[in-house]
């Protein structure tokens, strides 16, 4: 009897597979730019949106999605006045994040298996409306990062560049710090906050072991995303397993596969004798007269 036969696990798939799609799509933007933990921290200050949410009676995602979009939106401000004051302002940010969400689902009436369902995932408790919202978000990303490609490739590759080719950089910078913070709250049901920059990061280090170009890296980080996606919530039903740790797992599995077949492809060109030609007719004669 096939576990996918239950509605509970179609829901789970269907989102694990959105947000295995999402994910990487944005976050070669995110790896593209040295921000690859930028996930974990937006992540942290979601989790005070969920603990508001719990407080105050409200639904937790849209709490949430407010909170991350927020903290993501100050987390670019900052970047923008400097590295230094960044840096202690970013991990105030974070640490507070989590803090304040701990605190506040403290003061609610909700039990601790209510947090770890956002630390650590529950993507098997997904209901027909947060599917629908995973989708609609999900959706809504991918569209942003395809259509925008070029424009947010050059604002990530070269920012002084990109703003004097005219392009509207604090505008694109704003983008993608709003969809940072939608995808980290999309996928905070899937994998949970402690691992949501996984999903976002493993897939585009394992393409870029195997792939040249931004397009080709881009294209297979998505199609390995998708990959850990659907093995991962296949395992995790097998196996009686978390879903969103069976996921991350994957994905790191699939990185170290495939960092040591292309370091073994490598080393065996190194290694491969460059044929000598023979010489010509003529070069033979010569040489014997």
């Amino acid at each position: 009897m096939s576990l996918f036969q239950y509605d509970f696990m179609l829901r789970a798939l269907v989102g694990a597979l959105i947000i295995g799609l999402a994910a990487p799509a944005l976050g070669i933007y995110l790896v593209q730019r040295r921000l690859a933990l930028i996930g974990d921290g937006i992540g942290h200050v979601a989790l005070t949106g969920v603990g508001a949410g719990l407080l105050f009676q409200k639904s937790p995602v849209i709490m949430a999605v407010i909170a991350a979009t927020l903290g993501a939106i100050v987390i670019e401000l900052i970047r923008e006045r400097g590295r230094t004051s960044g840096d202690l302002a970013l991990a105030l940010l974070f640490y507070g994040g989590i803090a304040g969400g701990v605190v506040l689902v403290g003061l609610s009436d909700s039990t601790s298996a209510n947090l770890n369902a956002y630390l650590f995932g529950a993507l098997t408790t997904t209901s027909q409306d947060d599917l629908v919202t995973i989708a609609v978000l999900g959706v809504a990303v991918l569209a942003a990062m395809i259509a925008l490609r070029p424009a947010l490739f050059a604002v990530c590759h070269d920012e002084e560049y990109a703003r004097v080719s005219g392009l509207p950089v604090r505008t694109l910078n704003l983008l993608l710090a709003v969809t940072t913070a939608i995808t980290v709250t999309i996928a905070m049901r899937a994998v949970g906050v402690l691992l949501i920059s996984a999903l976002m990061v493993v897939p585009v280090a394992t393409a870029q072991q195997v792939t040249r170009g931004f397009r080709g890296t881009m294209a297979a980080a998505m199609a390995l995303g998708l990959f850990a996606a659907g093995a991962g919530i296949w395992m995790a039903a097998v196996a009686d397993t978390a879903p969103g740790a069976s996921v991350v797992v994957l994905a790191i599995a699939s990185f170290i596969v495939v960092a040591l077949l292309a370091a073994g492809w490598r080393r065996l060109r190194r290694e491969r004798p460059v044929p000598v030609p023979a010489p010509e007719p003529h070069e033979v004669v010569l040489r014997g007269s």
